[in-house]
């Protein structure tokens, strides 16, 4: 069941990655292509609200990217707690904002240049993913992704990932999540109440004992 999970897996991502080069490079040489960033934005953001981090799982193609390519040849070392903390997050979040709605004030209407402050900024933060992905571990960038901060936010309650009873704490779900989340530590409450939960039921895939899933109801 793992070997096909991660084959649908990859070949979803393999098709959403194809994205972030057909912006991340054709958006130097045809800027208006960078407003496609949009899209992704509002996507994120839609998605979280009804199914939490859900689109950070194949639908981002720089998540897939990560997962696809840099995974690879990363050092898959624990993610430090300071990418983590709220501070941080939203520290991330005003730059980039303030960043992107300087360019807008000053190019208004000025509509490729807009469109390559967006491709600058797509370049730029990924390039920064990418040397952290391979220091650290390949998803640390999710962890401070404006539009994940933001998922973040909107996931509470959003289709939770539940646990059942018979959970024996292998902790094989914490070893394979893309997120080095902890699901088998949420046993007692029967619900990972953890919003950077990305839904990619990798965890859910690999548990030895079925007790993961995103439709369990945990037993009165």
């Amino acid at each position: 069941m793992i070997v096909e999970f991660r084959k649908k897996r990859s070949k979803l991502q393999t098709i959403s990655f194809l994205g972030l080069p057909f912006v991340l490079i054709g958006g130097w040489f045809y800027p208006l292509i960078g407003y496609l960033l949009l899209g992704c934005m509002m996507g994120a953001i839609g998605i979280a609200i009804y199914k939490g981090r859900a689109w950070c799982d194949w639908m981002c193609p720089r998540g897939s990217f990560y997962d696809l390519l840099i995974k690879k040849i990363s050092r898959r070392k624990e993610i430090p707690q300071f990418f983590k903390k709220p501070i941080v997050r939203i520290g991330v979040v005003l730059i980039l904002l303030s960043v992107l709605g300087s360019q807008v004030y000053i190019h208004w209407g000025d509509w490729n240049s807009i469109g390559l402050a967006l491709v600058t900024i797509l370049t730029v933060t990924t390039s920064v993913g990418i040397i952290l992905g391979i220091i650290y571990q390949e998803r640390i960038w999710c962890h401070i992704c404006p539009m994940g901060t933001f998922g973040n936010y909107l996931s509470e309650g959003k289709y939770p990932l539940s646990i059942k009873d018979n959970c024996n704490n292998c902790r094989v779900c914490s070893k394979v999540c893309p997120m080095q989340l902890k699901p088998y530590s949420y046993k007692d409450t029967g619900i990972v109440a953890d919003n950077d939960c990305i839904k990619c039921s990798t965890c859910v895939a690999s548990c030895p004992k079925k007790a993961l899933g995103f439709e369990i109801k945990k037993a009165a």
